[in-house]
């Protein structure tokens, strides 16, 4: 049965006809909801190991007939999704549909369409059995909601580092000025021996080390799952191999903290440091940072000023609905972050615009390739930029169906120069002419050249209190 609902983009992405904004599909299926005059009750509850409960609750069609039943599987299927990704959890209560919990536990099976989902979210994240449970609606788990105090902490001599996908970046800090910064370009994903990433990582502490008179505090970001330090699961170290990963890197940067003599260590993802650095700079909170850069990193700094425990990772979340949209290489996830806001986005619509590269040329010398084209006034590279705008407007509106946004930061490589210039105009075009009043609410911010480069690491070094 088709699940398609009736949309109508007033900026449809130049290089993507077939684009289908989770946002536009989400706003039509709950029109259809209302209009059906039966809403039927639905929620989702998802716990971690600690006792954390985030619950969502919302409404579908009732399950008589069809198409609605296509319609409901594909809301729930897409909801679950996203929340498992921005939220996390080894354990998902499903809530007023015993077909929609049947369906989406055989998704999320070992064997399942998810298992990637299942594994990551189980054993990796959360050590701890992945399973969905059905329960009537009004048998959800209450919230239980905890955040940390992070941030902020600029006294003394600091180190700060960013560990990218195509590079890591260092910072010195005193008394929160920054005395030294470096950029370094390596290449971590498909190493197998994790002595690539301890040498290349103690080499970028050694080098801020250098330009400090003593070291006080450490603090890092990286993509990934980091639990009181402890690595949990981080695309950085994809090709270890499992056995290595628990003996070598998991305890990884404790080691790292006893060879700097056990000062203060905190090490978070990197997408909260992201929002982080944009409450920093200019004092607001309900802060959403997006880097766009080797993939997708997301983190959200709440109205009260704090950072959750919800995992952020939005480069595995879906943000476009169409039939046959393009699948993230890692998890096989289709439509996610990933593969729409990332240098992987602009590689994969490069081709499309009527650029052709080696082989050998990786993502990286492919986004730059673009990026001087785009400089040099190339209508195929603008178009390429205004696509992944409209891409990242449509998904702000996305985004704020789950978050309480405030201002957006976005960082990363993708949006440097005029290329991210164009990309940003286009993203505020989008909520201005589809979602007016978001537009009126959300503030976007693009920061200097500096703070987009460095911006993390510099937020990252104020991640540890002083004891």
């Amino acid at each position: 049965m088709n699940a398609n609902l009736p949309l109508s983009l007033k900026c449809p992405p130049p290089l993507e006809p077939g684009f289908v904004p989770a946002a536009l599909w989400n706003r039509a299926f709950r029109g259809r909801v209302r209009e059906s005059g039966d809403a039927r009750p639905f929620g989702v509850a998802l716990e971690q190991p600690d006792g954390a409960v985030s619950v969502y609750r919302t409404e579908i069609l009732p399950e008589t007939g069809p198409e609605n039943a296509a319609l409901n599987t594909r809301f729930a299927t897409h909801l679950v999704k996203f929340l498992l990704w921005q939220r996390g959890g080894h354990r998902v209560f499903l809530g007023g549909s015993d077909s929609l919990t049947r369906e989406i536990a055989a998704q999320y099976s070992p064997e399942g369409a998810r298992a990637f989902d299942h594994r990551f979210m189980g054993e990796k994240a959360y050590r701890a059995s992945f399973e969905i449970v059905g329960v009537p609606f009004d048998d959800l788990p209450e919230p239980r909601e905890t955040a940390v105090e992070l941030g902020g902490h600029l006294d003394g001599c600091r180190i700060g580092f960013d560990l990218g996908g195509s590079d890591r970046k260092a910072a010195a800090v005193v008394e929160g000025e920054v005395v030294f910064s470096e950029e370094v370009p390596w290449d971590p994903y498909f190493q197998s021996d994790p002595q690539y990433h301890l040498d290349g990582i103690r080499q970028s502490l050694e080098a801020a080390a250098a330009h400090l008179p003593r070291v006080d505090a450490i603090g890092g970001s990286a993509a990934g799952v980091y639990v009181n330090n402890e690595v949990r699961v981080g695309s950085l170290f994809r090709g270890v191999p499992d056995d290595v990963f628990d003996q070598k890197v998991r305890r990884m940067f404790f080691d790292l903290q006893a060879e700097r003599g056990g000062v203060p260590f905190v090490i978070v993802n990197d997408g909260d440091v992201t929002a982080l650095a944009g409450s920093m700079a200019t004092g607001d909170t309900g802060v959403l940072g997006v880097a766009m850069g080797t993939s997708e990193a997301v983190g959200f700094v709440t109205p009260g000023g704090h950072i959750t425990t919800w995992l952020n990772e939005l480069a595995f979340a879906p943000i476009d609905y169409q039939e046959n949209a393009p699948a993230d290489e890692w998890s096989g996830g289709p439509g996610v972050g990933a593969q729409y806001l990332s240098q992987q986005a602009v590689g994969r619509l490069a081709a499309r615009a009527g650029y052709a590269f080696p082989d050998e040329m990786g993502l990286p010398g492919r986004l730059v390739a673009v990026q001087k084209a785009m400089e040099a006034g190339e209508p195929g590279a603008a178009k390429i930029f205004e696509t992944v705008g409209r891409y990242f407007g449509y998904a702000v509106a996305h985004y704020a169906d789950f978050y309480d946004i405030r201002q957006i930061l976005a960082l990363g490589r993708v949006t440097s120069g005029a290329g991210g210039d164009l990309l940003l105009r286009e993203a505020k075009n989008v909520l201005a002419t589809e979602f007016p009043g978001l537009a009126e609410k959300i503030q976007f911010r693009q920061p200097g050249e500096k703070e987009k480069r460095h911006g993390q690491a510099i937020a990252a070094a104020s991640l540890p209190a002083l004891s």
